[in-house]
């Protein structure tokens, strides 16, 4: 690890000393532990940063969500990218079961939870993404029969895992500048614009890199990202989460791999288990653009998984019922 010029790196992004030293602290231990193999963070392969969050787990250390963001900031120093994609794979909607947690108990009762969680062990933070899913077809499956199926969507409705911070304002302003149509228009715009900017820079869209298949894949469909309106209806597909790797898979089930977002469906994509698993989960994910739409609309709206990667298809799909209202005025 080139600590020194690390140190600098983020003394001029202003870190808290405190926190600069718990970054350090937490590299150290990594490649301490690396040693082992003979090697250090310079040398080691991301895809093997699972094996020390598994080891951390064994332990029980609980300081594995600081390894990860110490892993995150040496990686935007070092510019070795494929450590976010690999940092992402493992913390990606982590707290999504916790959350299922305590939701069931606020809404259903602690009964009603505990007969649902009885004898389970929520996967920690730092457990292999693929070995989760075994554990959302238990749970799917309980929450089913304990609860029923209506109220399972409305629990997972919500999302589990939320979404990061959006400029609502701003764009309820353009939406009242464009209207509906142009407003979809101009968010996919951007959304190319934004990912030209990931080409040109070698960043990365969230977890995975962007080149000129991968933009002109994603130009060519508006729905990827803002959508388009059908009638009193918005049509919206996610990017696949691997975008490079889904155009490039020969098979569904990898294509479904590399499509999906979620750690605790994606593994049994994988391996061909997803018939195991409920496709209802995928209300969590029309949950995330929820949050977004409530707050555009100022109103509660329905939104719907149509097609997804637990429903067979190589496409994640989602329907948002537009208010009347807001029908009208636009």
């Amino acid at each position: 690890m080139d600590e020194r010029n690390f140190q600098l790196f983020l003394e001029e992004k202003k870190t808290k000393k405190d926190t600069v030293n718990k970054f350090l602290s937490k590299l150290r231990a990594y490649e301490i532990y690396l040693l082992k193999e003979s090697l250090d963070l310079d040398t080691v392969n991301p895809k093997k940063l699972v094996e020390y969050t598994e080891y951390l787990t064994s332990k029980n250390d609980d300081s594995v969500l600081d390894f990860l963001i110490a892993i995150l900031s040496y990686a935007n120093y070092s510019k070795r990218y494929d450590f976010i994609t690999e940092t992402i794979d493992i913390v990606e909607s982590y707290n999504a079961m916790d959350t299922l947690y305590t939701r069931i108990a606020e809404v259903h009762g602690e009964k009603t939870r505990d007969e649902i969680f009885k004898d389970l062990v929520i996967p920690p933070l730092g457990v292999h993404p693929e070995k989760k899913p075994d554990f959302t077809k238990t749970i799917m499956r309980r929450m089913k029969d304990i609860i029923g199926k209506e109220s399972l969507i409305e629990l997972l409705s919500p999302c589990l895992h939320g979404r990061p911070p959006d400029d609502i304002e701003g764009d309820k302003k353009l939406l009242a500048e464009l209207g509906i149509d142009g407003f979809l228009l101009k968010k996919h715009q951007d959304m190319i614009k934004r990912l030209e900017k990931h080409r040109d820079d070698g960043t990365l869209e969230f977890a995975q890199k962007v080149d000129d298949e991968v933009i002109n894949f994603i130009k060519n469909n508006q729905m990827f990202g803002s959508g388009i309106r059908k009638n009193d209806l918005i049509y919206i597909s996610k990017i696949p989460y691997q975008t490079k790797k889904f155009l490039n898979a020969k098979d569904d089930k990898l294509k479904k791999f590399y499509l999906c977002y979620c750690p605790w469906v994606r593994g049994a994509l994988k391996e061909g288990t997803d018939d195991q698993l409920s496709n209802s989960f995928c209300h969590c994910s029309a949950g995330w653009y929820k949050l977004y739409w409530d707050q555009i609309f100022e109103q509660s709206v329905k939104v719907k998984p149509v097609k997804s990667a637990l429903n067979n298809d190589t496409e994640c799909t989602f329907t948002v019922h537009i208010p009347d209202n807001i029908i009208r005025k636009n």
